[in-house]
């Protein structure tokens, strides 16, 4: 893994078809990855191209998702100012990551209540 990965290279590669994520330094191409992801590709594909550290630990992956990032590693990343000034324009898509997993999580809880409070409410009034 000598190979430097340019702030160029990771923008230029930020579709369906190649997309590279800077997570802690490295640049990984989780391409093959985008189909299999159990959030879906939109989460990863909002990142594309960009510095994905903030999102990635927002979320909390697991232990078996920090295990397949080494293999889709394919270099360090070239630190140079280009990235702090393009990372201060962009800073608002991590939270927009973060809030798509919140509504979720929160929907995640209430369907689920909401069934269990109509069940009792039904064996209650019957």
């Amino acid at each position: 893994m000598d190979k430097v990965i340019t702030y160029a290279e990771l923008e230029a590669n930020n579709s369906k078809d190649s997309l590279y994520v800077l997570l802690h330094g490295k640049v990984y191409n989780v391409t093959k990855f985008i189909d299999e992801h159990p959030g879906g590709d939109e989460v990863i594909l909002a990142e594309a191209g960009k510095d994905a550290t903030e999102a990635f630990e927002d979320v909390g992956h697991s232990d078996e998702a920090r295990e397949l990032l080494p293999g889709m590693c394919i270099g360090e990343f070239e630190k140079d100012s280009t990235l702090k000034v393009k990372q201060t324009n962009t800073g608002g898509s991590g939270g927009s990551v973060s809030n798509a997993v919140e509504q979720g999580s929160n929907l995640m809880y209430f369907v689920p209540l909401t069934l269990l409070g109509a069940y009792f409410a039904w064996r209650f009034y019957a």
